[in-house]
Formats: C-alpha cells, sequence, structure tokens
C-alpha cells in the first residue's frame, strides 16, 4: 500500500491523557453512554454529516456538491480478552475503492438490511466470517462522513473470544487484532496532511507496527475516545 507523504505530530492536547484499560471498564462505559437511536443524518441527503477532523470535512462539503453521500455501516468489534483488542481488515489490493486500507468490516447499506446494526453484522460475516453468535452489539458510535463520500453510522459491539474467522479475499487480504489500549491512548492519535485539489488536508493515522492505520478508520477509532473516555 502506498502511504501518502505526510508530516505528523502525537496528539497531546490538555485533557487528553493516556487512559488506563480494561474490558469491564470499557464496555460498561460504552453501554452508559451509547444507544441505538440512528441519526437523521444517515438517510437525509440534506444533512452532511462531520467527522470532526476539519481537514475530512472540508473534503467531504466539496464532494456533497458533487455526488450523493452514501450511507453506510461499520462493526468496531472489541475483543472481550484480558487485555481488549480491536478487529481490523486490510482491503483486497484489487478493489476499486481504498483498495489495500486498513478498515473495520462494514460497507454500504443495502435495501434488505433491517438497520444499520443489521448491515455492519452483515458485512462482518461476508467479509471475514465473524459469526453474530459471538457479537454483543453495544450502542451507535457518531455518524462519521469521510472524505470520499460516505456518511458512516459504526456499531461498537463486544465480541467473545474462541470464534473463527474465514477470509473473502474477494473483499479482504486479511484481519488482525490491534490492542485498544494502544488505539485509545492520544499519544498515538497522530495528525498527518496530504495535499487534495490544491488544499492541505489533515487526518488522523495511528501506525501500529506494520499496520498504516490512517483516514477515516483512525478518524472514527478517534471519536471512539473522544466518546468514551473524553466526553
Amino acid at each position: 500500500m502506498n502511504k501518502p507523504i505526510s508530516r505528523s505530530e502525537p496528539d497531546r492536547e490538555p485533557g487528553h491523557e493516556p487512559v488506563v484499560l480494561g474490558a469491564a471498564d470499557f464496555f460498561a462505559r460504552s453501554r452508559a453512554k451509547l444507544g441505538f437511536d440512528v441519526p437523521l443524518g444517515l438517510y437525509d441527503p440534506n444533512i452532511v454529516p462531520a467527522s470532526g477532523d476539519p481537514g475530512t470535512d472540508k473534503m467531504l462539503a466539496i464532494v456533497a456538491r458533487e455526488q450523493p453521500v452514501r450511507p453506510a455501516a461499520v462493526l468496531i468489534a472489541v475483543v472481550d480478552h484480558p487485555e481488549p483488542t480491536i478487529l481490523l481488515t486490510q482491503r483486497s489490493a484489487h478493489l476499486n475503492d481504498h483498495a489495500g486500507q486498513i478498515a473495520f468490516p462494514g460497507g454500504k447499506i443495502d435495501a434488505t438490511d433491517t438497520s444499520p446494526l443489521d448491515a455492519a453484522l452483515r458485512e462482518a460475516e461476508e467479509e471475514v466470517g465473524l459469526s453474530r453468535d459471538f457479537v454483543e452489539p453495544l450502542g451507535y458510535l457518531d455518524l462519521y462522513g469521510t472524505a470520499f463520500g460516505f456518511r458512516i453510522l459504526p456499531t461498537v459491539a463486544r465480541v467473545r473470544p474462541g470464534f473463527e474467522l474465514t477470509i473473502n479475499h474477494s473483499e479482504v487480504d486479511d484481519a488482525f487484532e490491534v490492542p485498544l489500549s494502544f488505539l485509545m491512548n492520544p499519544a498515538n492519535h497522530q495528525v498527518h496532511s496530504k495535499e487534495f485539489r490544491g488544499m492541505e488536508r489533515s487526518y488522523y493515522a495511528m501506525p501500529f507496527a506494520e499496520r498504516y492505520i490512517w483516514g477515516a478508520t483512525a478518524g472514527m477509532l478517534r471519536v471512539l475516545y473522544e466518546r468514551i473516555y473524553s466526553s
């Protein structure tokens, strides 16, 4: 995967300190702070969702003038290990959109999906074979707008260990887990930048070992941190 040429600095804003993480605490906070009300902006074409990242929001405002911003759903699957992890995928290199990038299981919401939650669970089954029997949904995170014209509603879920994955290589090259403690540590939330249509675009990145987690995936992880630990 080609990485953007970028500058990076860790996030060290006042009050954004590393959090002490445990599975029970994270799941308790998630149940208390999340719910299953579907935001109007998921389907209303007149609402352009924000990401919380000014660079991404500027790009999405441009894209929204050119094409519809399509609804999508992803699953933020937090695996209930003694040291919890988040399940991520690496998209197949041959795909037209976001080839080779790190992502959550998920995709466009189909007409046959009964809810964004149903779409996220379906996509997780289709992409990596994650059985719904292991998944306990905890609630929706904030609606997230991407610079490539999607309005994404993430479902945060507790995943019971012991599942077996079956990778659908037409969509995904790999699936892997990253420690929640790494992803929820603001010292690892770097801000990178690149040029887009003559403008400097900023976005979050959380490089982990050989994995380059960036863009919408890193942005939603940042929103998760802020919602669960900062709000």
